[in-house]
């Protein structure tokens, strides 16, 4: 899951990044405030990288996506792109955690063969 999750964040990383280079144009927004919103989204999708398999970062992970949904409010096409991005956070959830129980029962049924009396490992 671990893998998946990460190549998702690290996608939003720069989508976040172009964002708010697209947010910078806006004159009614503050280019410090445009900037210090975008670096902490792309620090917390950096960060989440490392806290996939914690307690929690999943759900971190759903918050981050809710927020880039909501910057549509700023940057339109964020609407699009944040459903886009949350879409493919749920598959990378969903199906790394498939990938996971299948490495697991992999690894199980390697262990019960080698433990196998008569079994040789040549």
């Amino acid at each position: 899951m671990r893998t998946l999750c990460a190549s998702t964040l690290i996608g939003e990383f720069f989508v976040i990044g172009f964002a708010g280079l697209v947010a910078m144009k806006d004159p009614d927004l503050a280019m410090g405030t445009v900037w210090t919103v975008s670096g902490i989204a792309m620090a917390l999708s950096v960060l989440l990288c490392g806290m996939i398999t914690r307690p929690g970062g999943v759900q971190l992970g759903w918050a981050l996506q809710i927020g880039l949904i909501a910057s549509g409010f700023i940057v339109p096409v964020m609407f699009f792109l944040g459903a886009v991005f949350a879409a493919l956070w749920g598959a990378s959830v969903h199906f790394g955690r498939k990938i996971d129980e299948a490495k697991a029962r992999f690894a199980a049924q390697g262990a019960a063969a080698g433990a196998q009396p008569g079994s040789d490992a040549a």
